[in-house]
């Protein structure tokens, strides 16, 4: 049997430092590096996501980034059929794929055999769940989801009212929506290197409030009005991301900015606690706490020498 060809995989928490080891990697391999992230591959949302800068950009080559216009829809089984077509792609010129990232139901589905068909739909549940979210609001229909399917409560915003009667549908049909991203059978058509970059938690929280400090400077405000200009509101999935949904609850008039601010930080927070838990489900990572070394660039040098034993 042929040897599977290689891919690197780098994931972590937000703001644990990913593209600047990422385009290390891709320098010392010749690699190119697959984006890993729900929000970087939209059009026009450069701040929030905190997308990489135009000289990252130029450092090494990036796919799956500012490549989708974020009033189209976009869904986990679309990710996965562009980024396996760029991994594709990447290997045919005797290049390294680094898909880079923390979203982990797209990292799963470049991974694992996943199959997105959607859950059974039944009508008469459907309208009376909305009917439910009409009556009583959508805290009764959230409310109703955590008793069947706890675990995909904890994934779901709650006002997300079309997701959270998706899960209900779901696990009320016998097939609960968090199997759609379990860990199942590996894919054959590589062999995935799993690494993940993490910080110590204090060091990793500071980071991510000087980051949403950053983007506040860097005019995140503006950029979500000049979003809203454009004809997208709270109700487009591209504006659920953290950064965006909390600004437009600000520019609604909900809250003021300084509380905007507090809910971005608290929200990146959870988040980054949640990306931990999901690779934790990986019992093949590699894991690098960048706390540990005293720079990043040590840090780098030992995933580099690491990873070169194993590709």
């Amino acid at each position: 049997m042929a040897e599977k060809r290689k891919i690197a995989v780098l994931c972590g928490p937000t703001a644990a430092g990913k593209t600047e080891y990422a385009i290390g990697l891709a320098r010392e391999f010749g690699g190119e590096i697959v984006s890993c992230d729900s929000m970087q591959l939209y059009k026009f949302m450069d701040i929030g996501s905190a997308k990489p800068s135009p000289e990252e950009l130029k450092a090494a080559r990036h796919h799956l980034v500012d490549e989708i216009d974020p009033r189209e829809k976009f869904s986990a089984a679309e990710y996965e059929r562009r980024a396996s077509a760029a991994i594709e792609d990447i290997l045919s010129r005797g290049r390294l794929p680094i898909v880079t990232g923390g979203t982990g139901l797209y990292l799963n589905s470049l991974i694992y055999e996943m199959d997105f068909s959607a859950p059974p739909e039944n009508g008469s549940l459907r309208a009376s769940l909305y009917a439910i979210a009409e009556e009583k609001g959508p805290a009764a229909l959230f409310d109703r989801l955590k008793s069947i399917d706890p675990d995909a409560a904890e994934r779901i915003h709650p006002n997300n009212i079309k997701k959270v009667v998706r899960a209900i549908e779901s696990a009320e049909s016998g097939c609960k929506i968090a199997d759609f991203a379990a860990v199942s059978k590996r894919r054959q058509e590589w062999d995935a290197v799993m690494m993940c970059l993490v910080r110590d938690r204090e060091e990793l929280y500071d980071r991510i409030n000087r980051r949403v400090d950053i983007l506040m400077e860097k005019g995140l405000v503006e950029e979500v009005r000049g979003l809203q200009d454009m004809g997208l509101d709270a109700s487009d999935i591209s504006m659920k991301g953290i950064g965006y949904k909390e600004i437009i609850g600000y520019l609604n008039g909900e809250y003021d900015l300084d509380e905007a601010v507090r809910l971005v930080k608290r929200n990146t927070r959870h988040y980054a606690k949640r990306q931990l838990t999901w690779f934790r489900r990986y019992d093949d990572m590699k894991y690098f706490n960048a706390s540990e070394y005293p720079s990043d660039r040590l840090c780098l040098e030992d995933m580099i020498s690491w990873l070169r034993k194993r590709l």
